[in-house]
């Protein structure tokens, strides 16, 4: 008998037909002899809604009320979904969070795991019981909830399929995997049979939105079993797991990301440490930073351009300003009207070229590029926003990614 962790995103929860459908799809691997653990996520929208809710009282409200608030769309789903596979005839129990064990840290709306009491998750298995929990969601020292950011429900999925050494931990999307690119944007797109850990943490880092970022480390820190498939279908999935040298693509896909600022910090004095006090200031704000470029000095002084999530902007602003004075710079500039486009493959280490056949691939549909980063197995550029479908369509035709 194998122990198999199952989540559902919010679209596959989202009214009461598909939550019906995930119900039947639980009880069929329940009936194959497997004990089955689900992770749900809220409904459709509710997060969205909630938070709107939220800005009608308090545009300003603490995280700590927010957190309390939110989590309660993930109670709604778990208890439908419970609802829905015992009118099947089947046993099911939900569980919140916090009754499944989850304890994080106090960083609220940003929480990390700290460690999992699986004691009650056993407990309801050895009962046989279908074991339906909210996602997302946890509780801290001070026995307050917590949540784990957009996309959490990936990360506690695989976060108690580690702890429970499950067979297979399995993330139902509405789409049937992991592709080559959005197919949305790029209908060409073709999807994945399998992708390495650090190919599919780089291409959620960088934008797609299959699997969270997190989620991912945590799967390849534990080498938790893990499948990205469709709620909608029962069509095979992509497998995430260690490289297999064997399978290596040059470039395995293409990713956007919209939700991104560029700041340029103009004339700053051209000295040791510099660089230093700008990022330790934001890091100190827990605020991260990506792409950074610096201009050669010249009579004194440089500039320091980096990118930062959109939501961080007007906060990176508001402390660089604050300390003017003590960086020394002339003027700020910003633009939120740029995206980050990256290629990602681990056989790029090994294939000199592969950045400069982007970089044709963009000046052949006339693209400029505004910054560039680099790593072993990962390429990328910012521009213009407007440009970023198109930027996808031509870097995914350039490496015939669709063959």
């Amino acid at each position: 008998m194998a122990l198999i962790v199952q989540k559902f995103g919010g679209s596959s929860v989202k009214d009461a037909e598909r939550v019906m459908n995930v119900a039947r799809r639980i009880v069929d691997t329940y009936k194959q002899g497997n004990s089955v653990v689900v992770i749900v996520s809220a409904q459709g929208d509710t997060t969205d809604d909630l938070i709107e809710k939220a800005k009608e009282i308090n545009p300003n409200a603490s995280k700590r009320e927010m957190d309390m608030l939110l989590s309660t769309g993930e109670q709604i789903s778990i208890s439908l979904l419970a609802m829905a596979i015992q009118s099947l005839g089947y046993n099911a129990v939900s569980l919140t969070g916090w009754q499944a064990g989850m304890t994080t840290d106090s960083n609220y709306s940003k929480a990390r795991i700290k460690k999992i009491n699986t004691e009650r998750l056993q407990k309801e298995l050895e009962a046989n019981n279908i074991v339906i929990v909210a996602g997302f969601q946890g509780i801290n020292k001070y026995d307050d909830i917590t949540t784990l950011g957009r996309g959490g429900s990936d990360t506690s999925a695989v976060a108690i399929a580690a702890a429970l050494h499950a067979d297979l931990c399995e993330i139902y999307t509405d789409v049937d995997g992991v592709y080559t690119a959005d197919p949305r944007i790029v209908k060409s797109a073709k999807k994945l049979d399998s992708i390495s850990f650090d190919e599919m943490l780089e291409l959620a880092s960088l934008g797609a939105g299959v699997l969270h970022n997190r989620s991912v480390e945590l799967a390849k820190k534990y080498n938790v079993n893990l499948m990205v498939r469709s709620s909608l279908n029962n069509n095979p999935g992509t497998v995430v797991k260690e490289e297999n040298k064997m399978e290596r693509m040059i470039v395995k896909g293409v990713a956007r990301d919209n939700d991104v600022a560029r700041i340029s910090i103009c004339n700053i004095e051209d000295k040791p440490g510099m660089a230093f006090k700008v990022f330790s200031l934001l890091a100190s704000k827990k605020i991260n930073v990506d792409i950074i470029l610096q201009s050669i000095g010249r009579e004194g002084k440089k500039d320091i351009s980096f990118t930062v999530n959109e939501d961080n902007l007007e906060k990176a602003v508001e402390i660089l300003e604050e300390n003017k004075e003590r960086l020394s710079f002339e003027e700020l500039k910003t633009s939120n009207e740029v995206s980050k486009i990256s290629i990602v493959g681990s056989g790029m280490v090994n294939n000199p070229g592969v950045a400069c056949t982007m970089f044709e691939a963009l000046y052949d549909a006339n693209i400029n590029i505004h910054m560039i980063s680099t790593s072993e197995i990962k390429v990328s550029v910012l521009i213009n926003k407007k440009n970023a479908d198109k930027a996808m369509n031509v870097i995914h035709e350039k490496f015939n990614l669709a063959e």
